[in-house]
């Protein structure tokens, strides 16, 4: 092992309105923020999630491989009628082309474009 998964970060045009949609999606909690990087505490040995503010920032556009998603998240969630409704309520957008309602994941953007996926029943 040449290292341990230490943090996630997610380049955005507002760190701090962005951490604040994951808070609510993930209940990780608030670590620190300086204004251009803020930091959510990891969980039980998890990484911790952070969000860095860049200039001129460019959303993926999924599946559009001119602009790739260049990484995602899963959330696991136990009823996913339930969390499509919370995540949208947070300000996700139901993405079209990716998996559906039978096949246990379905994709979504963040509020500034980030793909992630809701799944369910994976072993």
């Amino acid at each position: 092992m040449i290292g341990r998964l230490h943090s996630i970060v997610l380049d955005c045009p507002d760190a701090e309105k962005l951490a604040e949609f994951y808070v609510g999606l993930t209940g990780l909690e608030w670590a620190d923020s300086d204004g251009y990087w803020v930091t959510l505490k990891g969980t039980d040995g998890h990484p911790r999630l952070c969000f860095q503010s860049v200039a001129n920032y460019q959303p993926p556009q999924w599946p559009d491989p001119a602009l790739p998603q260049q990484a995602h998240l899963d959330v696991e969630v136990d009823d996913i009628q339930e969390a499509e409704q919370a995540v949208l309520r947070l300000g996700a957008t139901l993405l079209r082309g990716g998996g559906g309602r039978s096949h246990g994941f379905r994709v979504y953007a963040d509020p500034v474009g980030h793909p992630f996926c809701l799944v369910w029943g994976q072993d």
